[in-house]
């Protein structure tokens, strides 16, 4: 696994290695030695995945303190546009966002950092996330930011498919971060 820094603190690419054989393939998502190296918690206390038809927007979500946790996210199948925003108000980055094209033909994660938002768009049918997270899931403490309130193009999608959950989280510009 090469973890890759981007330009936004505590976001990091995560390029696996996948070991091909006459069975199929083989990849390592979690390697704590790794992770431990580049100082990044990998005490994970949750697990979860979604299924996603095409031109789905889940997003953007992240906890807030005292829950507020890291998150590594890669796709199992199918492929996405993943998107982080930077919540941090004290950040250089502050209202920065970053996005990558994540395939599982070409096994790639992210790791996101607290105070990050994090959001995708399925580009195909059945697209399979899997998260873990460093903190169990927060009814209470869990939001977001409204995906379209932050100059990000989606892939110039016209009518994306949107929880009302998601479409009613307030607008980056309105949103007084807890970070």
């Amino acid at each position: 696994m090469k973890i890759i820094e981007t330009d936004i603190e505590g976001l990091f690419v995560l390029e696996y290695n996948c070991f091909n054989d006459h069975r199929g393939n083989f990849v390592k998502t979690i390697h704590q030695e790794t992770f431990n190296n580049f100082g990044l918690d990998s005490d994970f206390k949750e697990s979860f995945y979604s299924i996603s038809k095409k031109n789905v927007i889940r997003g953007m979500h992240f906890q807030i303190p005292p829950d507020d946790h890291s998150k590594l996210v890669y796709v199992v199948s199918g492929k996405i546009l993943d998107v982080v925003l930077d919540i941090r108000i004290n950040s250089k980055t502050f209202g920065n966002y970053f996005s990558i094209e994540i395939d599982s033909k070409k096994p790639v994660g992210i790791y996101i950092g607290k105070g990050l938002a994090h959001g995708f768009l399925s580009l195909n049918d059945e697209s399979i996330v899997e998260y873990h997270t460093t903190t169990p899931h927060s009814a209470l403490n869990e939001t977001g930011i409204n995906y379209d309130s932050f100059n990000f193009n989606w892939n110039g999608i016209k009518n994306p498919i949107i929880s009302d959950r998601d479409l009613n989280f307030e607008t980056f510009k309105n949103y007084k971060s807890p970070f």
